[in-house]
């Protein structure tokens, strides 16, 4: 005997989509007989449905005067949801489409920041050597659990242990160092010293939010690798002054805009570096090179022909930095 299903509570009291479409584009032109042009039907069928909706709702959308039309409060909560939600429908019903279509497709994730300063300098290259492919950037700082529809077929990060059905790739490790503004150390040159540097601004990332990106180096972290044990939180009376963020974007920002000195990335900053935007200060460093970076990606794309062409492109193009630990893939 089939099992009785309870009724869908959510479904059932939905009003008709038909009614919704035709709110929507009455609200967006404020127009009865443009919604009705929009939607190639009549004027009566756009006052047809929205009489419906209305009468469903229990309360009026819009403010008639006329033909002019104004939304109500109701009316225009109304709007701000259903309209969205539209959007949303839309665009997935084109991914679908679009995944049957000649264009191949490739979904990337990655931390914000390895996306700011490192792949979004690097993939016009990509995509001018590659133009039937599509690359979509899903950025974050909680790897273990993604959005509901989304399913990368890369991730880049440092997490050594693939989730099921995936496989790692090593990349390059971690080489960190200070950096600041030419400007911030022109008025602090003092900071170009190890002493100094415990007695200034320190823009400091916080591991705060930031649990699924790995083992996390910070100030004190990074002083405790130099053998130098610093309370981050106790310094000299009105002279080491912390400010704590868990987005290194911020930091590099403020960085930018002389407030401080932050720690930074060799493979994220060198670029900044290089520019002038930023100097290193000494030869003061830290390597952990146990501390990879992996590209992980999913069992079911390693014959495919789009993922094997980013793969190359990428392992290429990752060899080329200092701390590299991958090798470039034969011509």
């Amino acid at each position: 005997m089939a099992k009785h299903v309870e009724p869908d509570q959510i479904l059932v009291k939905m009003p008709s989509l038909r009614a919704v479409k035709s709110f929507v584009a009455a609200a967006k032109y404020q127009n009865f007989t443009r919604a009705a042009e929009a939607l190639c039907v009549t004027q009566a069928a756009i006052s047809r449905q929205i009489r419906e909706l209305e009468a469903s709702l229990g309360v009026e959308l819009f403010k008639r005067a006329g033909r002019a039309v104004e939304l109500t409060e109701a009316g225009t909560i109304f709007y701000d949801a259903a309209y969205l939600s539209f959007v949303n429908i839309a665009q997935a019903a084109q991914r679908i489409q679009n995944s049957s279509q000649r264009k191949q497709e490739l979904t990337i994730c990655c931390s914000p920041a390895f996306s700011a300063f490192w792949l979004s300098a690097r993939l016009p290259s990509f995509f001018a050597a590659n133009p039937e492919i599509d690359v979509n950037v899903v950025t974050t700082n909680n790897f273990l659990h993604m959005e509901p529809g989304v399913h990368p077929d890369i991730f880049i990060n440092k997490v050594s242990d693939p989730r099921e059905g995936y496989h790692s790739i090593p990349l390059f490790h971690d080489l960190i160092f200070p950096v600041c503004s030419p400007l911030f150390l022109k008025q602090n040159p003092e900071v170009a010293t190890l002493e100094g540097l415990q007695n200034t601004t320190l823009l400091n990332l916080t591991p705060y939010g930031r649990s699924q990106i790995a083992e996390h180096v910070d100030w004190g972290v990074w002083f405790n690798s130099l053998g130098i044990d610093i309370d981050l939180n106790n310094g000299p009376e009105g002279k080491r002054h912390i400010f704590n963020a868990n987005d290194f974007n911020v930091l590099v920002q403020m960085t930018l805009n002389h407030q401080g000195v932050s720690l930074g990335w060799h493979q994220l900053v060198a670029p900044m570096i290089e520019q002038g935007w930023l100097l290193r200060l000494g030869d003061m460093e830290v390597q952990y090179k146990e501390k990879l970076h992996y590209l992980t990606y999913a069992e079911g794309k390693k014959d495919n022909e789009a993922f094997n062409t980013f793969k190359e492109w990428f392992l290429q193009s990752v060899a080329e930095e200092p701390t590299a630990v991958v090798k470039a893939p034969s011509a």
